[in-house]
């Protein structure tokens, strides 16, 4: 169900604009399942989709969690689920898994509840004491999986996106999004030939932030997807609370300030850019 509302009010506290009465938005990363929403999931639902964010990709996070994630995208219409082993629980995963992760794939591909990628997956080389050797072995298997399912990726790269990017290099893949991008325009302009968008969220409010921001103003526009990596990564706003999605419209403003292009045009590029890198998402509606 594709929710359409006026967004003048949220970004201006004013009476709606009719030039933005129909800006739908897509959230391409959002933790719905996670234990953080589970006194008021349901109400988090419905005041996303009140301020225009129509659909929700929620990534699981590890093969313990693939079932909560189903039935979480089953109950809320608009949520759409992702499949795959995060790269900070590769230490509790078994290889069994990762046979799990293609099997559930198979299982849910004609379900009404239709995977639309894989992830998140990635490596995180920030949280210390890494085993590095562990969480490549988990990514490349992940990367083939999804290759051979025809899936995009969902990309975790904390401070390892060159490794990531090898791995992309090393297995192809059906594009993806490298969720909270935080890297350089070279970086960037890589993840983008090789068929993947760019995902942005909360952090651009931050005003420490500033390569974050110049970046997103700069980049082109069909680079971008929007993301709230709810109840994580939350606006400056929040002062370290938890994140929801219905705080994206909020950073869309600030990322239309930022690009000096209005915010209903952005929203539709965005939404555009999202069903093209995730397509199954045209599917869902």
């Amino acid at each position: 169900m594709a929710h359409r509302v006026a967004l003048g009010a949220v970004l201006c506290d004013g009476p709606a604009s009719p030039a933005l009465a129909d800006a739908v938005l897509i959230d391409t990363h959002c933790h719905l399942a996670a234990n953080d929403f589970a006194a008021d999931r349901a109400a988090v639902v419905a005041a996303a989709q009140a301020v225009g964010v129509a659909t929700l990709v929620v990534p699981a996070l590890s093969a313990d969690g693939f079932a909560a994630v189903r039935d979480c995208c089953r109950r809320y219409p608009g949520c759409i689920p992702a499949y795959g082993i995060h790269p900070l629980c590769v230490g509790d995963a078994r290889e069994e898994d990762l046979a799990e992760l293609r099997r559930w794939l198979e299982r849910e591909a004609d379900s009404a509840q239709a995977p639309v990628a894989v992830g998140e997956i990635g490596l995180d080389f920030l949280v210390g004491p890494t085993d590095v050797e562990r969480q490549q072995h988990f990514f490349l298997e992940q990367l083939r999986i999804a290759r051979d399912a025809g899936l995009p990726v969902l990309l975790h790269t904390r401070r390892a996106i060159d490794q990531v990017l090898a791995g992309l290099r090393r297995i192809g893949v059906n594009g993806g999004i490298a969720h909270a991008f935080n890297g350089s325009r070279q970086q960037a302009d890589e993840f983008l030939r090789i068929g993947c968008k760019l995902g942005y969220g909360g952090t651009l409010s931050q005003a420490r932030a500033s390569r974050i921001r110049q970046l997103a103003a700069t980049l082109p526009a069909e680079a971008i997807v929007l993301e709230s990596d709810a109840p994580d990564m939350p606006p400056a706003w929040l002062a370290g609370g938890r994140n929801t999605p219905a705080e994206l419209p909020r950073i869309l403003a600030i990322l239309a300030e930022l690009r000096a292009t209005a915010p209903i045009d952005l929203a539709a590029t965005t939404s555009a850019n999202a069903r093209q890198v995730l397509p199954r998402l045209r599917l869902a509606g």
